[in-house]
């Protein structure tokens, strides 16, 4: 699992992409231009101007996919920065079939140490409906070559794109758990205004991956890579401006998605405990210090929710010592109830 650190992104908006995916406008999705190329250097001079070690993160755009020399001039951009021990390593995002033995083995030499692979999908059809250009054995083969060459991986997965399903989307997560990734990122799609996935919204040849069901899902992916020991490390796209003020025209935008999703998460373990309990039964709910919010949920929303859906009688949530991600209920009962299930606990 790779560690926590601070990541500087520099995003690369569209840089080298041959191809138009149905839903991608990158400048609306990263808030970014591309001035990058020509003045890297300032730029990134001044992304490391903290105190603290941190990772330098090319983002946005496929950075293998863009010529190598102007790869190679962002990349020598940084080594200043690596030998001051400003920066600490280097990650670069790109595509499946934009990966390559000796592209790896140069990015190496220039400290990278991680490869974020957009994936998306791990279903041939769901690719070609997006436009993405490559198939799921590319991604395959790609994850193979960068596991070997002993940098870290992380793989980009994407759910709610033309012809996707729920079982589609499991299907892809349990594909991409067997790739054995050091992390993933889950990124409900977006309809973005001018995109050609938004022409397809409007005509009605689409219809929006809504935040109640992205969410939902996304409990349920978790639930998948947890299982296989894959940390997720990010829920939907970070927050911009562009987005926030019209470019996101329907689908599962919020700025605050990841938490919506772990809340859902406490939620769904909550109510495994509770099946079977009594009507009428007073619980407690007991979670790792710091997760309550989550346990509670936006508004009380998971507690009046539990509340309604078990008929019980009172309904708290308190922290704990237990671990993260488990959730502990207490049973005891009100006047005429039956009686409740022995206290128990569920996992992540």
């Amino acid at each position: 699992m790779i560690p926590k650190r601070r990541i500087i992104p520099l995003f690369i908006p569209n840089a080298g992409c041959r191809h138009n995916c149905v839903f991608c406008d990158q400048r609306r999705i990263t808030g970014a231009d591309w001035p990058v190329i020509e003045n890297g250097k300032l730029i990134i001079e001044n992304l490391c101007s903290a105190t603290l070690p941190a990772e330098l993160a090319f983002y946005g755009g496929s950075f293998t996919a863009i010529p190598a020399g102007q790869q190679n001039m962002l990349l020598e951009a940084a080594q200043y920065f690596l030998k001051l021990d400003a920066l600490n390593s280097i990650r670069v995002s790109t595509r499946p079939d934009c990966i390559d033995e000796a592209t790896i083995e140069r990015l190496k030499k220039y400290g990278v140490a991680t490869i974020e692979l957009g994936a998306q999908s791990m279903c041939d059809d769901v690719l070609s409906a997006a436009g993405r250009g490559h198939s799921s054995s590319d991604a395959e083969r790609a994850a193979a070559l960068v596991k070997n060459a002993g940098l870290a991986l992380i793989v980009h997965m994407m759910t709610g794109l033309p012809g996707d399903t729920r079982e589609k989307s499991l299907y892809t997560a349990t594909r991409i758990a067997g790739l054995k990734p050091d992390g993933v990122r889950i990124h409900p799609t977006i309809v973005v205004r001018g995109t050609r996935l938004h022409e397809l919204f409007e005509s009605g040849d689409y219809s929006e991956h809504a935040l109640g069901c992205a969410v939902e899902l996304c409990a349920e992916l978790y639930e998948v890579f947890s299982g296989a020991g894959v940390p997720v490390i990010r829920f939907g796209l970070n927050p911009s401006e562009a987005l926030s003020s019209g470019g996101a025209v329907a689908g599962a935008y919020h700025p605050a998605f990841g938490e919506l999703v772990y809340s859902r998460v406490y939620y769904d373990k909550a109510a495994a405990l509770l099946e079977g309990a009594a009507p009428g039964s007073s619980v407690t709910l007991s979670v790792a210090h710091g997760h309550l919010s989550m346990m509670i949920g936006r508004r009380r929303c998971n507690i009046d929710a539990l509340m309604k859906r078990f008929s019980l009688g009172s309904l708290k949530a308190v922290p704990s010592d237990q671990a993260k991600w488990t959730v502990r209920a207490s049973f005891g009962t009100t006047p005429g109830s039956a009686e409740p299930p022995p206290s128990c606990a569920k996992g992540a």
